[in-house]
């Protein structure tokens, strides 16, 4: 990768531990933090996008910066399809298109752009989503499988299929084809098989991947980080990239408050719900949330509703607001990739 540009995207923060891991596998790098003495190793890190960067550079004749950034783009727009579909499933063309560029034109839709697993996250959530949203449980258990291994917060798509099978059993008394189990139970192998291989190599089955990522000082502390957080800016204040994630991670909040009051299906409920559960009561770098929010696309269906409406009543206004909202995220997203000099 020559060109400067595409050598940075291939290689931001994280980016650059999955093109290591793709390239010598696990067990093979590790950082000591200076303050703190905590080994942060890289069985942190999930292993479906690392081994779909290495199986595409070993097919073709690009370098794995090149096969990162480019599962990455491939990922962006097999998740807007999919994104797409839903919001026309549900409610028609006019909201879909809404609802897809509102997504593109979040702030830290710059993320998009570089080698990292959002995009591959939402491609594997959007279509295990639709599938439950049409019934098709093995392919809602496979892709959100899939989805387990992409990410972290993955299981929040086995969380989504269970919910809605739980719902779909209750409502049926038990009378449920067989695929809807088969499709439930292979939902959260993923993420359940590799929390546990970690914890095999660590010596402890149950609990050595959550050691691992507290090493990075990722664990659910149910906010107490986030409180931290928010009385550190108070008193002291910060860059705007700090204000701003508040500001993202307060609205997300409401907006899942819109997206329950507005009937949405719970399958986009309880998936938008755990990502936020998790984003908030989590604890790590505050910089970084909004990025840990952008695979929860649902939670742009009310905003993307009154973007629909906007534009049949006054179209040069919804214009006007879509031009706005993008031009925003391409001068906030170079501004994170250029000067920020804070963690993706």
């Amino acid at each position: 990768m020559g060109h400067p540009l595409l050598k940075g995207l291939a290689h931001s923060w994280d980016s650059r531990w999955y093109l290591h891991i793709a390239q010598h596998g696990y067990g093979t790098q590790t950082h000591v933090l200076a303050s703190t003495g905590a080994v942060q190793r890289d069985w942190a890190f999930f292993p479906l996008y690392p081994a779909l960067t290495r199986a595409v550079y070993t097919v073709l004749p690009i370098t794995p910066g090149a096969a990162a950034i480019l599962i990455a783009w491939s990922a962006a727009v097999v998740a807007a399809y999919g994104i797409y579909t839903i919001g026309h499933h549900l409610y028609g063309r006019a909201v879909a298109t809404a609802l897809v560029g509102v997504w593109a034109a979040l702030p830290h839709s710059v993320v998009l752009d570089i080698a990292y697993t959002e995009p591959l996250l939402t491609a594997l959530a959007a279509w295990s989503l639709y599938a439950v949203l049409r019934r098709r449980w093995l392919w809602a258990g496979a892709l959100a499988a899939l989805a387990g291994l992409s990410r972290p917060t993955g299981f929040a798509v086995a969380a989504a299929v269970g919910a809605v099978a739980i719902q779909e059993i209750v409502r049926r008394r038990g009378r449920v084809p067989a695929g809807l189990w088969v499709g439930t139970a292979i939902a959260p192998l993923g993420w359940v098989g590799f929390v546990l291989w970690v914890g095999a190599q660590t010596g402890d089955l149950f609990g050595g991947y959550f050691t691992v990522q507290r090493a990075w000082d990722s664990r659910f502390d149910f906010g107490v980080g986030s409180l931290h957080f928010l009385k550190s800016l108070l008193e002291h204040g910060g860059r705007a990239v700090y204000p701003l994630a508040l500001v993202i991670v307060v609205a997300a909040v409401l907006l899942f408050c819109l997206l329950c009051l507005d009937g949405a299906p719970l399958a986009l409920i309880v998936y938008a719900g755990v990502l936020l559960l998790i984003t908030v009561g989590g604890s790590g770098p505050y910089a970084s949330k909004p990025r840990f929010l952008l695979p929860a696309f649902p939670l742009l269906i009310p905003l993307a509703r009154g973007l629909a409406r906007s534009w049949r009543l006054r179209p040069k206004q919804a214009v006007l607001v879509g031009a706005s909202l993008a031009a925003a995220s391409v001068a906030y997203g170079t501004y994170l990739l250029t000067a920020g000099h804070t963690p993706l």
